[in-house]
C-alpha cells in the first residue's frame, strides 16, 4: 500500500504522539508498504524549532525507509487561544503543498488533535479518492472545556462543528480506548465505523532492567534510593501539585527520593511550589533523551499517573503501556471510574488512589515502600500484560488491517457508483409507467 501519514508530531520529538507515529510509520515500511509522512517542523515539547529545521519552509528527509516532508510552523513559546490557532492554520496552509507532492496515497491516516488538520486530510481524500482514517488520540474540545483551557463559546461551537466533521468524513476511525469507543457512539458515530486499537509500546525497548546496573541511577546519584518517579508531559490535565506535596509529607524518610521530569517551564514553577512545600526530596530533571528511556524508567521502584479530579473520564495517558512494559508498579492518582484507572486495574500492574489528595498518595507510596513483594508481583504484571496487549507488533498488524479493509470498502462503495451509472443499470423511460403498473398490481396501492 502507498500510506500517507498526516500527523503534527513526529520523530525526533521524544513524547507524546511523535514516538508513537513513528514507531506506526517504520514499522509499516518493515511489512513491505511506503509510507509518506506530512508533518511539522520538530518543535515539542520546548515549543521551539529544532536546530537544524529553523528558518526552513519545507525539508524532506528519508528516515528508516519513511517519506517525512515537513512544513514551516509558526510557534510561540507561551502561546495563547490565539497562537494556537495560528500555529494551526499555519499547518494546514504550508503542509497541504507537501501532502500534493508525492505518489497518490491509497490511504490516509490522519492523527487528531490538532482538529483543524481535518480539513486538509478531506481534500486530499477527495482529490485522492481515497479513504481517510482517522486516530483519535483526546476528544476535543470536550477535554479542553473539562480543565478550563478552552472557555469561549464561539471557539467551542467551532471545534465541535470541526468534530462532527471528522467523524462524518471519515472512513474509519480507530480509538485508544473503549470510553473514546462509547463517547463517539453517544454522539451518534456509528460503531461499525471505530475499531479500538491501543496505544503501544516497543516492548523490546522498553523492557525491565537491574536497578544495581543501571547507569542513569548512577548518573543521577540515586544508588541505594527508593525512587519515586514521574516522567512526562506536566500539564493542566495532570496537577504535579499533588505529587510534590506527597513528596513533603515523607520527607522525613532520606531513602524516598521524588523524581520528575518534564519540560523546563513547568519545572519552573514545580520548583517554586517544592521550595514552598519543603519537599527538598524532589529532584526535577528536563525530559531525557529517548535512548534513555528505558534505563530511566527502570530505575525507578514506583512510577506515576497523575490526573486531576476534574478530567474527563475518557482521558487516557500514553505513558501507562510504557510503565507497564519496564515491570515498575504504577500508583494512579486518578478518577476511580476514568479510562486511566480501569487500564490500570486490568494489567494488574498498579493500584489507584484518590486524586488530589497528597495524603493517599504519600499513603499508597508508604504501603509499597515496606511491600517489596507486591511491588515486584505488580511489576511483573504489568510487564506481562504490556508484552500481550500493548505490543508494537499486534497495533502494526491491526493498522495494517483496518487499512486494508478502508480500502476495500472505498473501492465497493466506488464498484456500486458506477454501476449505477452504467448502461446496464439505467430504466427506460419507456418502460417506466409499466414498472409502476407492476407494482401497482403487486402492492395493491
Amino acid at each position: 500500500m502507498q500510506i500517507l501519514i498526516y500527523s503534527y508530531n513526529y520523530h525526533p520529538e521524544p513524547i507524546g504522539i511523535a514516538p508513537l507515529m513513528t514507531e506506526l510509520a517504520e514499522g509499516l515500511v518493515k511489512k513491505g508498504h511506503e509510507v509518506r509522512v506530512i508533518t511539522g517542523m520538530p518543535n515539542y515539547p520546548q515549543r521551539e524549532i529544532y536546530p537544524g529545521y529553523q528558518g526552513k519552509w519545507y525539508i524532506t528527509e528519508k528516515i528508516n525507509g519513511v517519506t517525512v516532508q515537513r512544513s514551516y510552523l509558526r510557534i510561540k513559546s507561551k502561546p495563547n487561544l490565539l497562537d494556537r490557532l495560528l500555529l494551526e492554520l499555519s499547518f494546514i496552509l504550508t503542509s497541504l503543498p507537501q501532502a500534493l507532492r508525492g505518489k497518490r496515497p491509497d490511504v490516509i491516516l490522519l492523527t487528531i488533535p490538532p482538529l483543524l488538520v481535518t480539513l486538509p486530510a478531506a481534500l486530499l481524500g477527495k482529490i485522492y479518492n481515497c479513504p481517510v482514517v482517522l486516530n483519535v488520540q483526546d476528544i476535543l474540545p470536550e477535554a479542553a472545556v473539562r480543565v478550563g483551557l478552552m472557555t469561549n463559546q464561539r471557539m467551542i461551537k467551532f471545534c465541535e462543528f470541526l468534530e462532527k466533521f471528522a467523524y462524518r468524513n471519515a472512513q474509519a476511525i480507530s480509538v485508544i480506548a473503549d470510553g473514546f469507543l462509547e463517547n463517539l457512539v453517544n454522539k451518534g458515530v456509528s460503531p461499525q465505523k471505530i475499531t479500538c486499537i491501543p496505544n503501544w509500546v516497543n516492548v523490546n525497548f522498553i523492557h525491565p532492567f537491574p536497578q544495581n546496573q543501571n547507569p542513569w541511577r548512577i548518573a543521577h546519584q540515586l544508588e541505594g534510593k527508593f525512587v519515586v518517579m514521574y516522567s512526562g508531559n506536566i500539564a493542566l490535565t495532570q496537577g504535579l501539585e499533588t505529587v510534590v506535596a506527597a513528596a513533603a509529607r515523607l520527607r522525613h524518610l532520606p531513602k524516598i527520593t521524588f523524581v520528575i521530569a518534564g519540560e523546563a517551564i513547568a519545572l519552573g514553577r514545580l520548583q517554586q511550589y517544592c521550595l514552598a512545600c519543603g519537599a527538598d526530596n524532589v529532584l526535577l530533571l528536563p525530559l531525557q533523551p529517548r535512548e534513555q528511556l528505558p534505563q530511566m524508567l527502570a530505575a525507578a521502584d514506583i512510577g506515576l499517573i497523575v490526573q486531576k479530579r476534574n478530567v474527563i473520564s475518557f482521558n487516557m495517558p500514553s505513558k501507562i503501556p510504557l510503565l507497564l512494559a519496564s515491570g515498575r508498579p504504577i500508583v494512579g492518582s486518578v478518577p476511580a471510574t476514568g479510562t486511566a484507572a480501569k487500564a490500570i486495574r486490568d494489567s494488574g500492574g498498579g493500584v489507584i488512589v484518590e486524586p488530589e489528595s497528597p495524603e493517599a498518595l504519600a499513603d499508597k507510596i508508604l504501603e509499597l515502600y515496606h511491600q517489596p513483594q507486591l511491588r515486584e508481583n505488580l511489576g511483573q504484571q504489568g510487564r506481562q500484560f504490556a508484552v500481550e496487549y500493548y505490543g508494537c507488533e499486534q497495533a502494526i498488524a491491526r493498522y495494517e488491517e483496518l487499512f486494508i479493509d478502508a480500502i476495500a470498502k472505498q473501492q465497493s462503495t466506488v464498484d456500486d457508483v458506477l454501476k449505477l451509472n452504467s448502461p446496464e443499470s439505467q430504466i427506460d423511460i419507456h418502460q417506466a409507467p409499466k414498472l409502476r403498473d407492476r407494482r401497482t398490481v403487486k402492492t395493491g396501492k
